[in-house]
């Protein structure tokens, strides 16, 4: 199930949205503290999200610029701004697409879809790799062991494709950022530590807080399950 953070002030437009997606099987969260909307983000880890430019305290292209720091997610803008200036500015803050309000919710549906399946889509269907019990399902992104599985995010799983790839091999922190963010220089050093610090807390929930272990000077590789 993907999830969605919707950044958006009107309750109306946004609680017809989470409605309306809600029904097509998305995970769904509201933006509630628009002072905070990188904690919110942080902590819903969403696939995907529907930013409004005209927002309290800071808009919407800040938000996107902050997201951007740390995640490449697919984000789209949500806005009656729709001059061409706003649109320009959208892509060059790092937008993924721009949907004029007033929209219709079908159409809406049917972009995030495509843009879902553009993002996400790595491999074929059906592929797992497995590393000591572990299993890493190329299909829907997710890991499991122990009976146990959790969801991964776009940066998550292409962490954990890239080590799984490597079997045990170290992966230098070089490596792991191109995979991350291509070729994408000006993407800060320690957003990749920030990256691997929070996916070992998800991989705690499931008994793996030890699979990813750090060479130090080098990089990471796949270590034993606890």
């Amino acid at each position: 199930m993907y999830r969605i953070l919707v950044v958006e002030d009107d309750k109306v437009i946004s609680e017809q949205i989470g409605k309306f997606l809600g029904k097509w099987g998305y995970e769904v969260e509201m933006v509630k503290d628009f002072a905070d909307v990188m904690g919110q983000f942080v902590s819903c880890e969403p696939q995907l999200v529907l930013m409004d430019i005209g927002l309290p305290f800071y808009n919407g292209y800040y938000w996107c610029g902050e997201i951007r720091k740390v995640s490449q997610v697919p984000i789209i803008f949500i806005s009656s701004a729709s001059d061409n200036m706003n649109v320009v500015m959208a892509v060059n803050m790092g937008g993924d697409d721009f949907v004029v309000k007033p929209f219709d919710l079908e159409i809406l549906q049917a972009k995030i879809q495509a843009l879902l399946r553009r993002a996400y889509a790595f491999t074929a269907p059906g592929t797992v790799l497995e590393y000591r019990g572990v299993l890493l399902n190329m299909t829907d992104m997710s890991i499991s062991c122990f009976q146990k599985r959790i969801e991964l995010t776009k940066n998550e799983f292409r962490i954990l494709q890239t080590l799984f790839e490597a079997s045990g091999g170290v992966v230098s922190r070089d490596m792991l950022m191109k995979r991350l963010w291509d070729d994408e220089c000006f993407v800060d050093d320690n957003t990749l530590t920030v990256n691997i610090n929070r996916l070992r807390k998800r991989l705690g929930e499931v008994g793996l807080a030890e699979l990813i272990q750090t060479k130090k000077g080098v990089g990471y590789l796949l270590g034993e399950a606890e």
